[in-house]
């Protein structure tokens, strides 16, 4: 199939008049020229398809629900939304209900529904548990990391931490050694230790301002993540979570080191009303998520199409650049093959956006 679009994000840059072939899914060529023989024509660009590193997920569902089908509503809700890459998230849960979660998610990533699966927790700070059981928290004991990356069969891409608990910086150091990513977060370390944890291989930085200290000017992990040129910084950017100053201070130092995340909860692509994450209970009101016990937030009902379209028209940013936020730098992080940018040998993952909204095309 033949397609061509007035322009598309190719490379880090927007070319004019495009013309791209795709073949079983894949693209075999790219040309560029006025005299273009598509089956297909589109008015706006073409952008690579989202890749969001972090859900939990959708549809009324959660990616830890034991009926295949419910989890394949929340894959579907997020791919309706442009999200043609989707890592699922696991919350804190005790270490037996954990593999069993992670077991029953596995089939999905060997059929490529899942790009991988991610832990955040249960080795987080009690002082920024945010949503997590803090009853269920523990500190990261090497042994039983590695059971817990043994039984992903391969499957699991990110592991978050907390730095400052004990085992920690060797947990990411082997974590690093094995491919995975070590992502750092919920988490009250000081700058000292965080700088410990990047230099023994962390990558990336869970949900940035949230769960987290949100001083900028002490010497806290804030401060140091977004001066250190080394490490990704995750955004939930759903003009909620994180303050319109404390965005505009990670487009000004950190803009090529952002990656747009959801961290959505189950009642993303749904309806306000009563709901749960990790066996607490959550009201979702006007689209917020919050923990009835405390008000905490409790993860967000954000769609990447929804974090994108706030990164260009609220936060100013080039398309350019939200398309390395939202596709291409989350597909680098997690080392995930012929996905991320439109590209020859890539996966045909392709989305048309017209200025206004999102429509993922289909061959």
């Amino acid at each position: 199939m033949i397609i061509s679009a007035q322009s598309a994000v190719i490379a880090g840059q927007i070319r004019e008049r495009v013309e791209i072939t795709v073949d079983q899914g894949i693209i075999t060529a790219i040309n560029y020229g006025d005299k273009l023989n598509s089956e297909s024509k589109y008015p706006g660009t073409l952008i690579p398809g989202f890749v969001d590193i972090h859900s939990h997920g959708g549809g009324g569902f959660y990616f830890s629900d034991s009926n295949p089908s419910h989890v394949k509503q929340a894959i579907d809700t997020h791919r309706n939304a442009g999200t043609t890459s989707q890592v699922a998230s696991l919350v804190t849960a005790d270490i037996s209900t954990l593999k069993k979660q992670i077991a029953s998610l596995i089939p999905f990533v060997d059929s490529g529904a899942l790009a991988g699966i991610h832990l955040e927790g249960p080795y987080l700070s009690s002082a920024k548990c945010g949503a997590h059981n803090p009853d269920l928290l523990r500190h990261p004991a090497l042994d039983e990391v590695k059971s817990l990356i043994e039984t992903g069969q391969g499957s699991i891409r990110m592991v978050t931490i907390a730095p400052e608990l004990d085992g920690a910086i060797e947990a990411i150091g082997w974590l690093s050694s094995q491919g995975i990513v070590a992502a750092i977060g919920h988490s009250d370390a000081d700058a000292a230790t965080t700088k410990r944890a990047i230099t023994a291989g962390a990558q990336v930085v869970t949900h940035f301002s949230n769960a987290m200290s949100k001083n900028l000017t002490d010497e806290s992990m804030a401060t140091h993540v977004l001066n250190d040129s080394t490490i990704a910084l995750e955004l939930i950017n759903d003009g909620i979570h994180v303050p319109n100053e404390v965005i505009a201070t990670v487009v000004a130092k950190a803009l090529k080191r952002t990656i747009l995340i959801t961290d959505a909860m189950s009642a993303a692509g749904s309806s306000d009303g009563m709901y749960s994450i990790g066996g607490l209970d959550v009201e979702v009101k006007n689209s917020i998520a919050r923990l009835t016990r405390n008000n905490s937030l409790a993860g967000s009902t954000l769609t990447m199409e929804k974090a994108f379209l706030n990164f260009i028209t609220k936060d100013g940013v080039s398309l350019i650049d939200a398309v390395h936020a939202s596709s291409t730098l989350p597909a680098k992080l997690l080392r995930l093959e012929k996905i991320g940018s439109i590209s020859v040998g890539n996966k045909a993952n392709i989305l048309h956006f017209d200025g206004k909204k999102i429509n993922l095309l289909t061959f």
